[in-house]
């Protein structure tokens, strides 16, 4: 038997992995490491990726799930590929400006914006 426990709805435009989280709160260890998973799955399955991330339904997110973007971040870059964040909260985003996170990633503000930015 074979259940989708996925918590990400994962959808393609063009040749760009878009990836929406369906928990509005990212904080728990095993939600995050599920979550880091099931995108690394994603990377394994593209020669050189690239990937979407809209947060626009998330309330809040945990420093491990920082650390759990950051590892993606490396490994989509590993293979060449391209890593796009879009529709950050801004209480959220101010994490990613103290932590200098938004310097390290690829932000904006909306999903078209994003696509575009993509080679």
């Amino acid at each position: 038997m074979t259940t989708s426990d996925s918590r990400l709805s994962i959808t393609h435009e063009g040749d760009v992995t878009v990836i929406e989280f369906l928990d509005r709160n990212i904080l728990d260890e095993a939600s995050i490491q599920q979550i880091g998973d099931e995108m690394l799955r994603l990377i394994e399955q593209s020669e050189a990726p690239k990937m979407l991330i809209n947060f626009n339904n998330v309330d809040h997110l945990s420093s491990a799930a920082l650390g759990t973007l950051i590892t993606i971040n490396n490994k989509v870059r590993q293979k060449d590929g391209q890593l796009r964040l879009t529709d950050i909260d801004p209480q959220i985003y101010e994490v990613f400006v103290i932590t200098k996170l938004n310097k390290l990633f690829h932000i904006h503000k909306t999903v078209a914006d994003a696509l575009a930015s993509f080679k």
